[in-house]
């Protein structure tokens, strides 16, 4: 019998695995391992110290951190006393928090450092539910706040200690597991209830279709408030015995990668991007003669690939292709550490080219697709099933069909149970069982393909509908654009807000001698300007005239989670891009 709750999987996946490095975290300067034996006695004393606060079944407790070993300690203990968590990003402002504290109604919060602990005391006056601080950090400690080691103290030295299986014994499939807030782009977020049943029935699935298992170490970085790496990164692994390594943050993911050596990654296309940007640059730097062995060892890995899935490789490509590893791609295997058998992505729509490049590369990607409602797996690319420019076939139990409109339609046992106190939005999304996901797309051979999300679509004054992702993503392949958002909503012909990759603009200006001491002066001199035109248009070519950019403007900064114009999954909130740059668009549509 598969396991039906997350502590019952916990408890078993302890006993069958009890591997002395289940965890790994960084402290003095490496890397630190942390035995199944060692998590399950914190989080089960945890468990007893927070079922001393008289928390009954159900009571919401919110976790404020960023990833780090003591955000599973804390999730695992909350689950395992029957509380539902409701995950908070680390990267939110206080006034943020406060809406899905007081909406959640959370009696308790974890935080794991003085700058969160100061979010929470700052509006804390405004929460009349929340009874109890614990800080991760020691620090933190005060009157009025708890500290994790103080928690975990308190279960040991309770009285009545139930084992933890009778502890979680009477924690079922259905009962309630997370709260999980929406990042939302546009208006206040919506809290997701998702059962055990719901992640559990994800985390089997997943399993189903991918080979991972205790042999495989996995380098945890994407927030585990957000549901793909809460699932794919955390519960996938914690059940297949992957040791789970924590990066110490974004920035030092490359450094990270090289310490841990991971076989198997989840991210956003973000990271696949910056590092395909990355290796054109290195290329481009290099000598003509590697600049030429680079180019051809792509070609002989893209072969390889196409006779790979075409179901047989003749002997001269796969000679070819040992070369070409030998020559070229070793190199870019030793960058992730030299172990990774596959990275997954998710959270957006990943550039069909980088997609066939990393696979040349021998650094397979497999792309799917989910959403926070439905836990979030709907679909995967795998190594028996996978076709590019796709999101993969559905997971075992899920099924997927097409509105009229080619809205993409969900049914399956990861479908989440609703919003929380929104009874009409649920029943908005949710219709005779089928969750209604707000994106458009197709389904060729069962393979699912996303084409844009149904509320992005632009409808001009002369009634052309016109899809913005596709476009942005072509325009993001060129290595001088780093984001592309396209307006054109009830205005005669779409336009183009661009970010320039303002690194590599410098080296072109101090090459052409171009004058510059601002961003500013950078993206205002004509050269820069006919350059990114030229990208453009190259990535345009094939386009309509309506669906093509007339006009464009070069932003001096890069969008921001801080100033509210990505959400913390790194989505663009076209509302707030339209509320900041609302000028510079009507400059572009000026005459007009």
């Amino acid at each position: 019998m598969k396991a039906d709750t997350i502590p019952r999987q916990f408890l078993e996946s302890v006993r069958r695995y009890d591997k002395p490095d289940a965890f790994r975290f960084w402290q003095g300067g490496r890397f630190v391992d942390v035995s199944h034996a060692e998590i399950f006695d914190r989080v089960y004393h945890t468990a007893l110290g927070l079922a001393a606060m008289r928390l009954a079944r159900g009571d919401r407790v919110a976790l404020l951190s960023e990833n780090r070993l003591e955000w599973a300690i804390a999730d695992l203990a909350i689950l395992s006393c029957g509380c539902v968590n409701v995950p908070v990003y680390a990267t939110l402002p206080a006034e943020q928090v406060e809406y899905i504290l007081r909406d959640s109604e959370a009696r308790v919060v974890f935080v794991s450092t003085p700058e969160q602990l100061e979010k929470v005391q700052k509006v804390r006056r405004n929460l009349p539910l929340l009874q109890t601080v614990v800080c991760f950090d020691p620090e933190c400690a005060s009157d009025d706040v708890y500290t994790l080691e103080a928690v975990e103290q308190r279960g040991r030295l309770a009285e009545d200690k139930p084992d933890y299986e009778a502890m979680i014994a009477s924690i079922g499939r259905n009962d309630w597991a997370s709260i999980i807030y929406t990042s939302g782009t546009t208006g206040n977020p919506k809290g997701v209830i998702l059962t055990h049943g719901n992640f559990m029935s994800n985390v089997h699935a997943c399993l189903d279709v991918l080979e991972i298992g205790r042999n495989d170490a996995c380098l945890s970085f994407l927030p585990l408030s957000h549901s793909f790496e809460r699932t794919a990164g955390y519960y996938v692994m914690i059940t297949a015995g992957v040791t789970i390594a924590y990066a110490r943050s974004i920035e030092t993911v490359a450094e990270d990668m090289q310490a841990v050596r991971p076989t198997v990654m989840c991210s956003v296309p973000r990271l696949y991007e910056k590092m395909y940007a990355r290796i054109l640059d290195a290329v481009e730097q290099g000598s003509p003669l590697k600049q030429k062995l680079f180019h051809w060892g792509v070609s002989v890995g893209r072969r390889y690939v196409e006779e790979s899935l075409g179901g047989s490789v003749s002997p001269a490509t796969r000679g070819k292709r040992s070369l070409a590893d030998a020559l070229v791609f070793r190199k870019l295997a030793r960058r992730t550490g030299g172990r990774l058998r596959f990275f997954v992505s998710g959270g957006a729509p990943l550039s069909r080219e980088i997609a066939e490049f990393f696979y040349a590369a021998g650094l397979p990607i497999l792309e799917g697709y989910g959403l926070t409602e439905t836990s979030p797996v709907v679909s995967v690319n795998t190594f028996e099933h996978f076709r590019f420019g796709t999101v993969g076939r559905p997971i075992p139990g899920v099924e997927v069909r097409l509105a009229d409109d080619g809205e993409i339609l969900v049914r399956g046992p990861n479908v989440m149970q609703g919003y929380y106190k929104r009874p009409e939005d649920t029943a908005e999304v949710i219709v005779d069982g089928w969750f209604h996901t707000g994106d458009i797309g197709r389904i060729e051979d069962g393979f699912i393909v996303i084409t844009d999300r149904k509320k992005d679509i632009i409808v001009t004054a002369g009634g052309k509908n016109v899809a913005p992702q596709p476009i942005e993503n072509a325009l993001k392949q060129s290595p001088w654009i780093m984001e592309a958002i396209l307006v054109g909503d009830a205005r005669p012909f779409v336009v183009a807000l661009i970010v320039p990759n303002f690194e590599k603009l410098e080296g072109f200006a101090r090459q052409n001698g171009i004058p510059f001491a601002s961003p500013r002066e950078l993206i205002d001199s004509p050269r820069v300007r006919d350059l990114i035109q030229g990208e453009i248009d190259r990535a345009c070519a094939h386009l309509a005239s309506f669906e093509t950019p007339h006009r464009f403007a070069l932003l001096d900064r890069e969008l921001t989670l801080e100033d509210g114009e990505l959400t913390p999954s790194l989505k663009v909130k076209r509302r707030v891009i339209m509320e900041h740059y609302g000028d510079i668009i009507d400059e572009l549509y000026a005459g007009h």
